[in-house]
């Protein structure tokens, strides 16, 4: 086992991933906050002003400069949505010490930087810099609007949008437009203020570690000293929770200047089976994870009814999302074959050549997150959010008990809860 987790304070965690697979070590803090329409603004603009500049760092030149006196080191900041969380993420990657010509505490400069950035703002007349506030309004307000010229990811949103209508899960999580008009200097720094003391703070390192050298580093660092033990404000995303207990199938047009139309499908599921995200995972490889998948041989390939076919699986959710980009006029046919898919395996009409593909595929994935830093960071924090740990041996062993039953099982419960169409 190469991970290991310790509680710093309540609330605020080190998650240790020792590794020798990379040259650089990644530090990487999650901050972790309920989704709600007052903050989601305020949350995504706060993320663009932090990068900004610090107290002892005060612009983007100056802390790029710093960055690049360390071995040239990069950082990243940028918000998510997991479940019904906000996630703020901060990243800041450099080269492994044993690689430097000699020793030059660079773990503890990177560390020290890093919570600089995150804790140690720069503020003003008890307010974030009106400068660096407006300049990042403007930016968050090009990002919203900008949205629309994507209508692949346009046509995504907002299926989730309509799909989960007054719900957390269907905020926008870089906000809304109109919400930018109220945020002042003074109310976002108040709000940054409150987060610090509430949210769950997850704190990462991948690298080559000397695992108690880096534990004390971030545990006696300044501002993480000052830090105070809470009980985090965050929605855990359980297994079997949220679950919708009418099936209702709701119809979404929209007409826009396209070239071609956009068909988005949420699918929701009322299932109870044990272990259900890994036979969801299969049952949406079978249905459209892959070029060998229902949707692709079906939808795309046999009857030409679309460009792209396939599907996704959101399981902090619960939720799979079909995506097809389709002629206009080809979309009654489209969505009545991509019905027929449902159906099918509604019906058990799928072979076993067809779970061991879907397997093969979830398998391939799984076993290449520790072959990236952010991914193996990514996984292991969504277990976190989950409250379970799967190892991804165990993760694996999951995905290859799944049986063509619990598959068959999984799908009777499974409805079609929204339909979205962009068309002309």
């Amino acid at each position: 086992m190469n991970y290991i987790k310790k509680e710093v304070k309540q609330g605020i965690s080190l998650h240790n991933i020792n590794t020798n697979k990379f040259k650089t070590n990644l530090y990487a803090v999650f901050l972790a906050t309920p989704l709600n329409r007052e903050n989601v603004t305020k949350n995504a603009l706060l993320t663009a002003v932090l990068r900004r500049g610090t107290k002892n760092i005060k612009s983007q030149d100056l802390i790029s400069k710093k960055l690049e006196e360390m071995y040239g080191a990069s950082f990243d900041c940028g918000i998510e949505k997991t479940g019904d969380n906000q996630i703020i993420k901060f990243y800041l990657e450099t080269i492994n010490e044993a690689f430097l010509p000699e020793k030059d505490e660079l773990d503890k400069k990177c560390i020290e930087l890093l919570f600089d950035i995150i804790l140690n703002p720069l503020v003003e007349n008890d307010g974030f810099k009106p400068e660096y506030v407006e300049s990042e309004k403007e930016k968050l307000k090009q990002i919203i609007e900008g949205k629309i010229d994507n209508k692949r990811a346009y046509s995504f949103e907002r299926c989730i949008e309509e799909m989960f209508k007054n719900e957390p899960y269907g905020l926008y999580k870089f906000g809304y437009v109109e919400d930018l008009d109220k945020i002042t200097p003074q109310n976002l720094y108040e709000h940054y203020q409150e987060l610090i003391k509430k949210c769950k703070i997850d704190i990462f390192v991948s690298g080559n570690l000397k695992e108690n050298d880096m534990n004390s580093l971030i545990e006696n660092n300044a501002e993480i000293k000052r830090l105070e033990a809470r009980a985090p404000e965050y929605i855990e995303n359980k297994e079997n929770s949220d679950k919708i207990p009418v099936r209702k199938e709701n119809i979404v047009e929209e007409k826009m200047q396209v070239g071609q139309g956009n068909l988005v499908i949420g699918l929701s599921s009322n299932s109870q089976i044990e272990n259900e995200k890994f036979v969801m995972s299969v049952y949406n490889a079978i249905l459209g994870g892959g070029a060998n998948s229902k949707l692709f041989q079906n939808v795309r390939e046999k009857n030409s009814l679309a460009y792209t076919a396939g599907s996704t699986f959101r399981r902090q959710k619960n939720t799979i999302f079909i995506r097809c980009g389709i002629e206009i006029e080809n979309y009654q046919k489209a969505l009545d074959t991509i019905k027929e898919q449902i159906e099918d395996i509604k019906n058990g009409k799928f072979t076993e050549d067809d779970i061991e593909n879907a397997k093969k595929l979830i398998i391939a994935s799984v076993k290449g997150i520790s072959s990236e830093q952010d991914t193996e960071i990514t996984y292991y924090y969504g277990q976190e959010l989950s409250d379970t740990f799967t190892t991804i041996e165990d993760y694996v062993t999951k995905i290859n008990n799944v049986t063509k039953e619990n598959i068959e099982e999984v799908a009777k419960e499974i409805w079609i809860n929204t339909v979205y169409f962009l068309r002309d």
